[in-house]
């Protein structure tokens, strides 16, 4: 029988705060504007900002450039190509390729290049509402997860 890892309340309120002012802010100010910032790429990432605080792919090198690589690429991609399956494809290939090249590998910048495409994206999407979103995802894990003593994010200033 598996048993469950033990989670402090304090990771658990980490968790929760975080989501909150992360996903919480973006989700509001997407409703009260009636200007679509929510993306679900955005919900993938709180996933590893707000449990998985340690992961290499979920640091802000990642999360910023795995985003931002993938809304100009997606968008390159669909200016190009259209709406169209090869653009889809291509635009997850070169995203995932340039990803690793930069060691920038964030996972859900893979649906965010498909997300670019299927919504006919123009390069105001790079700005709005990726690079507002990941700053807001950002700036909202970084406080959240000071409230909990098992957490240190970001990792690169843990290790100095």
């Amino acid at each position: 029988m598996k048993h469950f890892h033990a989670i402090s309340r304090a990771e658990l309120l980490s968790t929760v705060i975080g989501i909150l002012g992360g996903i919480g802010l973006i989700s509001f100010l997407t409703y009260a504007s009636d200007y679509p910032l929510l993306v679900a790429p955005f919900g993938a990432s709180a996933v590893l900002l707000y449990s998985a605080t340690s992961s290499p792919l979920a640091q802000p090198r990642n999360l910023i450039g795995g985003h931002l690589i993938a809304a100009f690429i997606g968008t390159s991609c669909y200016q190009l190509l259209g709406e169209t399956w090869y653009a889809v494809t291509l635009s997850v290939t070169c995203t995932i390729l340039l990803m690793m090249v930069s060691n920038t590998i964030h996972p859900p910048g893979g649906a965010t290049a498909i997300v670019a495409v299927l919504n006919h994206a123009s390069y105001g999407f790079v700005l709005f509402p990726i690079a507002i979103g990941v700053v807001i995802l950002l700036s909202s894990a970084y406080f959240a997860n000071k409230l909990s003593p098992q957490r240190s994010y970001p990792m690169s200033l843990a290790k100095k």
